[in-house]
């Protein structure tokens, strides 16, 4: 029996919640004020297409073009467009304007340029004119727009848009200084009856270029593809009907072909079964693919120079992008480098010094915006954007960059705002600059710890992705500065699939890394999205392969091995293993289909953490965990990010999500594995929380009389505001505690008579974001401190006729799957799941 589609599709949507940047929860949304950067792409996966198509701002080049006589480039750096001769190290800069500028194309005579402008959440398509500098608007600016390119001839131009639905498609107009008129879908993105697999339920069409003779367009499309971005077709423009396809393979957004003046050779990039993308020459015929280019770093956005002779592109190779000149005969490289910058408005060079309070260097992290609405950092830093807006803070999303102690920066003359924090333990500065002496600004971040009665705790995040397609290229250093700038002790990088490829596999190993007071371990995320991605820490000897299960139209279509099987192979390595950013909206499993593995393996001992402060939704997650822990399963909520480490645009930045825990050595994991195992310790993304039963920490158990009482110790030290601080005795609010003015501190006691066994915590949240917690709530809480009331057990009999129901619900559907390989495969799982429900079954009063 085939599995129903429905079933798919169901599956594939909380994946993509659960992964993706989806819309906020209604739990959340009380005062959450977040939209997703760029909204009018609809997307559902856009963390994604985001970073991996979406231009970028960085301070590193992300786009050339040459001028007709291939002598200069037109680039793109900073958020504004470059000129620059190749045999010269000096570049003027063209434009400057309210957003970011991005995508030059020079048309054939030189004298105009498009390009693309974000400006306002959106992305504008813009023409300037070289002669006269004048500047214009092209399109419709509800739609956003990419990629422009000019016809040979310069009379037309080919980009993508967005459509009424938020698809992306390529559309084709006549161009001149005057504007765009004829707009017409070459490829206009609309919504396919054909399963697709996380990038998109729209077919779409991106990265256009110009055949030589202007007849027809080069473009990617997704068209009848289950699989990733889509293959390189050939579409004439006056009978798009007449698409070939020339390259059938995924590229990750990133294959911008283009075909040489001669009309033969086939330019594009892909990591085609290596780990980083690089460049490709195939014919217009699509024959066999070799490769241009060799090695373990991205090549993108190639461009061949007018005469053939050269090729330009954009090489993360040193970490950080740059602009290359690569000789096509010879193979002969040159970095364009801007040594020397004009600028088109006056500048001033400023340096930023950060101090703790006792005087001393220390890192950060740096937010500096200009007078003129624009955000800055240094020539070599890497900038960050947050994926979403803050609109109680701006018109466009924050961007922001570490330094190690001081950094200078050219930026407007003038006054500029200033922000700056380092981790969760010191206060966040905001300051608004109006005259800077001597060329510096010194800040001083002053401590704002828990008190010293509460322990010592080390700061970890259980969930980070060193590499992962983005636009920067992370080594284990690059991880550990970027660490240490967060005041983050300790780091997981758990190392996962991207479609056909790991990029850090290399990376794997059991012994960690330590500098700087940071310490980096080789982790693995499993990656099945049938029953929930897995988290699987201190693996003491390989790497568990095959890394995919569960992928539909593939020769790994069988849900077997299940995330239980998983478990085991990581349980014989020593690890530590949970489930990460589990859930968006709570399951229904008499509504919905539930395959998510979550309380099958927690009710056969099989996972030791949960992320309870995650890229998921906090409250839903928390929910679910009380109900988990109302049964008397001792699953211990950690803190992760889910943090794309090599993305410019990221949720937030490593260590947004982080565990707290007492008593632990990082170099020493049976220190960790036993913190983590006995529930110790809180997970975060800001307020830093203590909590003493009894003077008994997390984790503990008390042994109580019936009607006795528990003193409770209770503490809040947080660089961001919070609305609530409350006591959670067995899934319910007990007590609100009373916050200072600013709800960033508290300091109580308070005595509490449980009246039944279980479990109590504390929490504290703010159902809104702020410039320190760029997520969609701020929260926090610790893990439970058992409560033995005699006589007094918990009737818990709701919750096991919840996850009754979701076994149910999962076993229905493993029965009707016909992907498995073997019959022994599904009964291998369903005697799981039997076994699971098992033991809720035994909490059935």
């Amino acid at each position: 029996m085939s599995t129903p589609r429905s079933f798919y599709l169901s599956t594939l949507a909380m994946t993509l919640a659960t992964v993706a940047c989806s819309p906020v929860s209604i739990a959340a949304q009380e005062e959450a004020v977040r939209v997703p950067v760029l909204e009018q792409v609809k997307h559902p996966h856009s963390y994604y297409w985001r970073e991996m198509y979406a231009p970028q701002l960085t301070n590193g080049p992300s786009g050339a073009s040459f001028t007709p006589d291939g002598t200069k480039l037109i680039y793109s750096m900073a958020g504004s467009l470059w000129l620059q001769a190749i045999d010269q190290d000096t570049a003027v800069e063209l434009t400057r304007g309210a957003g970011y500028d991005f995508q030059p194309d020079v048309n054939h005579n030189g004298k105009l340029v498009t390009f693309v402008r974000q400006h306002d959440n959106r992305t504008e398509l813009m023409l300037l004119n070289r002669e006269n500098g004048n500047l214009k608007v092209l399109g419709n600016t509800s739609h956003s727009y990419f990629e422009p390119r000019f016809s040979p001839d310069g009379s037309n131009i080919a980009y993508v848009r967005t459509n009424e639905n938020g698809h992306l498609g390529v559309y084709v107009a006549t161009v001149s200084s005057e504007g765009i008129r004829n707009e017409r879908a070459i490829v206009s993105g609309h919504v396919s009856d054909k399963y697709r697999y996380y990038y998109s339920a729209a077919d779409h069409a991106i990265n256009p270029s110009w055949t030589p003779d202007g007849k027809a367009l080069l473009l990617l499309t997704n068209k009848d593809t289950a699989w990733g971005s889509g293959g390189i077709w050939e579409v004439p423009v006056d009978h798009p009907n007449q698409a070939k396809l020339l390259v059938d393979e995924e590229t990750t957004w990133a294959a911008s072909p283009q075909l040489a003046s001669d009309g033969k050779r086939l330019l594009y990039s892909s990591y085609r079964g290596r780990q980083f993308q690089q460049l490709w020459l195939t014919s217009r015929e699509g024959e066999y693919p070799l490769p241009l280019t060799f090695g373990e770093f991205d090549l993108r956005a190639p461009r061949w120079s007018p005469d053939d002779k050269s090729l330009v592109y954009i090489s993360n190779e040193s970490g950080s992008p740059q602009l290359i000149l690569h000789e096509f005969v010879g193979g002969k490289t040159k970095v364009i480098q801007a040594n020397k910058r004009i600028y088109k408005n006056p500048m001033q060079t400023v340096t930023v010094q950060l101090l703790d309070d006792k005087g001393q260097p220390v890192s950060g992290r740096v937010s500096l915006l200009g007078n003129d609405g624009r955000h800055y950092a240094p020539a070599d830093a890497w900038i960050r954007s947050d994926d979403f807006v803050d609109q109680a803070h701006g018109d466009h999303e924050a961007h922001y960059f570490h330094c190690h102690q001081q950094c200078t920066v050219d930026i407007p003359e003038g006054a500029f705002e200033l922000f700056a924090m380092r981790g969760f333990e010191y206060q966040s500065v905001n300051r608004n600059i109006n005259q800077v002496e001597d060329n510096k600004v010194t800040v001083q971040l002053t401590r704002n710890a828990l008190p010293e009665r509460f322990g010592e705790f080390t700061s970890a995040d259980f969930h980070v992705h060193m590499n992962y397609g983005g636009q920067y290229l992370h080594t284990v250093d690059t991880l550990i500065d970027g660490a240490r700038a967060e005041d983050l002790d300790l780091v997981y990088n758990t190392i996962v699939n991207k479609e056909e490829r790991i990029p850090d596999i290399k990376q794997f190993k059991v012994e960690p890394d330590s500098r700087a007071g940071v310490t980096v371990y080789q982790a693995q995320e499993y990656h099945t999205s049938y029953w929930g991605h897995l988290g699987l820490v201190h693996l003491d000897s390989h790497y568990l392969l095959p890394d995919f299960s569960t992928y539909w139209h593939t020769g790994l279509a069988s849900p077997y091995p299940a995330n239980t099987q998983i478990l085991d192979l990581a349980k014989q390595q020593g690890a530590l293993t949970g489930y990460v950013h589990p859930f968006d909206w709570l399951p229904d499993p008499e509504q919905e289909t539930t395959t998510h593995g979550l309380p099958l393996d927690v009710a056969l001992g099989k996972a030791d953490y949960f992320e309870v402060v995650s890229f998921a939704d906090h409250f839903v997650t928390n929910a679910i965990w009380y109900r988990l822990l109302n049964l008397g399963f001792k699953v211990t909520g950690v803190g992760g990010t889910d943090f794309m480490g090599n993305y410019a645009s990221v949720r937030g930045p490593i260590g947004l999500n982080r565990s707290y825990l007492p008593n632990i050595n990082p170099e020493q994991p049976d220190t960790i594995k036993r913190a983590v195992k006995h529930g110790q310790g809180f997970a975060t993304n800001g307020p830093l929380l203590g909590l003493l039963a009894n003077g008994q920490p997390a984790g503990a158990e008390l042994q109580l009389a019936d009607n006795e009482t528990v003193e409770l110790d209770i503490a809040l030290r947080s660089l961001a505001p919070v609305s609530h601080l409350e006591l959670v005795h067995n899934g319910e609010v007990v007590h609100q505690f009373e916050l200072d003015e600013q709800g960033l501190n508290a300091n109580h006691t308070y005595t509490f008579m449980p009246k039944t066994s279980g479990w109590v915590l504390l929490r504290a949240y703010r159902k809104a974001p702020n410039k320190e917690v760029q997520d969609t709530a701020t929260y926090a809480t610790t893990n439970p401190i058992w409560l033995n009331v005699t006589d007094q057990s918990l009737n818990a009999t709701a919750e096991a006729e919840y996850f009754i129901a979701w076994l149910n619900n999962m076993e229905q559907h493993v029965l009707e799957n016909d992907d498995f390989n073997h019959e022994w495969e599904r009964e291998a799982i369903l005697q799981d799941i039997h076994k699971a429900r098992e033991v809720y079954e035994e909490h059935l009063e």
